[in-house]
């Protein structure tokens, strides 16, 4: 039986302790693994030979992890709607988006801000990564929604689901729910558990 991927091991077998999308993947599979999201698989819906090739190019140390015991893909509706939307925006081809697309959309299902579900130190972090893997979905966002329900808000859009009966998100009572600050004060996030992190690695 594999051992599950929480954060620490993750950093100390990463290839680049500095690259942010290991880190937010990283935070992503820690999540997964300790139950804080519900992600489809523990290995974030990827199938094995894709999620061998997403531990080979990131964290090479591992010597087993969750696809030793086999981890078909097994995405539920919610989750594949988040994967095709980030997807349908990427900036660039290749597995890097894809692994990155099914992390986000994994920490989706969970119930902290999403940056503190991908273990992100701040709303800005996730911002950046948006911004240079998905920059057509990044700059829809133009009143600076919080991420997530951004994202639901595409999706329900392209379905022709009306959100909202206000005539625009100004006048919504509902306003500071979607646009209000999102502070770092939760416990949960990987920012605030800087102890576990192995040293040199930021916090």
């Amino acid at each position: 039986m594999s051992q599950p991927l929480h954060y620490d091991l993750l950093m100390r077998s990463c290839r680049d302790v500095a690259d942010p999308v290991a880190r937010a993947i990283a935070g992503a599979l820690d999540a997964a693994a300790r139950g804080v999201i519900q992600a489809p698989t523990p290995t974030l819906g990827l199938n094995g030979m894709r999620f061998r090739a997403l531990l080979a190019r990131h964290f090479p140390g591992l010597d087993e992890h969750p696809c030793d015991d086999g981890c078909p893909a097994l995405p539920g509706d919610e989750f594949d709607d988040l994967v095709q939307l980030l997807l349908a925006h990427r900036s660039h081809a290749g597995e890097e988006a894809e692994w990155l697309a099914h992390a986000i959309a994994s920490a989706c299902l969970g119930g902290n801000h999403l940056y503190q579900d991908m273990g992100l130190p701040d709303r800005q972090a996730l911002s950046g990564l948006l911004r240079e893997h998905f920059t057509a979905l990044f700059v829809k966002n133009v009143g600076n929604m919080k991420w997530k329900k951004f994202f639901y808000k595409q999706l329900c859009d392209q379905a022709g689901v009306q959100l909202c009966q206000a005539p625009s998100c100004q006048v919504c009572s509902d306003y500071w729910n979607c646009f209000g600050p999102e502070d770092d004060t939760f416990p949960h996030g990987l920012a605030a558990l800087a102890g576990r992190a192995p040293d040199g690695v930021p916090a």
